[in-house]
């Protein structure tokens, strides 16, 4: 089955417009925290593999992150990112500490299933790494919108220093082509698979309808 071109225009440019309100965002902000990452309108929710109590309940986990990591490293460039109840820190803080403070302050936060603690000990990003951060973002997203064999939207990208954290609920095939999709992209040094994997008959009965062949 073809592509509707009409929808695949319109998603990269929702992808873009994510990455230049990321990048407004991060040349406007002095404040060290950064939180989560936003949802494009009805069209991202309808494909959305979580349930919608899940993804309610990932926006609260992003909330109380802000707060408590905020105490725990107060100057720290400290970003939360949920899905599914899987928490990643990304960002740097001063020392190594800081960063298991950070971790066991959220550690805490009820219905959490994961903490994935990727926070580097450095010195704060500059804004001009922060801005390539959001266009290796937008470029990831496109990309996944050019592939025909990935539903785009049911994968979150963050970028942190030119590596680019993945998460989903994805099958193993999924993850394997969006991982390879990732990699190929100039100016990404790295990829990290933060999936959550399904079986072939779990992504069938999520999906309602029959997998197609690896």
């Amino acid at each position: 089955m073809k592509t509707n071109n009409r929808t695949s225009t319109t998603a990269r440019l929702a992808a873009r417009a994510l990455a230049a309100a990321a990048v407004l965002g991060s040349l406007g902000a002095c404040a060290p925290l950064i939180v989560g990452s936003a949802v494009v309108g009805g069209s991202m929710m309808a494909v959305d593999r979580r349930t919608p109590g899940a993804q309610v309940e990932d926006q609260s986990i992003e909330l109380k992150a802000a707060g408590l990591m905020r105490q725990a490293s107060p100057q720290g460039h400290l970003n939360a990112t949920s899905y599914n109840r899987t928490l990643l820190l990304t960002g740097e803080v001063a020392n190594e500490a800081e960063r298991k403070a950070v971790e066991l302050s959220v550690a805490r936060i009820e219905n959490l299933r994961a903490v994935v603690n990727e926070l580097a000990v450095a010195g704060s990003s500059s804004l001009t790494a922060r801005s390539n951060d959001a266009i290796l973002s937008a470029k990831v997203k496109a990309t996944f919108v050019d592939a025909a064999d990935l539903q785009a939207q049911s994968i979150k990208v963050v970028t942190e220093r030119s590596t680019v954290y993945l998460m989903g609920r994805v099958s193993e095939r999924e993850a394997a082509r969006a991982s390879d999709l990732a990699a190929k992209i100039s100016g990404v040094q790295k990829v990290v698979r933060v999936f959550e994997i399904l079986s072939d008959a779990e992504l069938a009965r999520l999906l309602g309808r029959p997998v197609p062949a690896k």
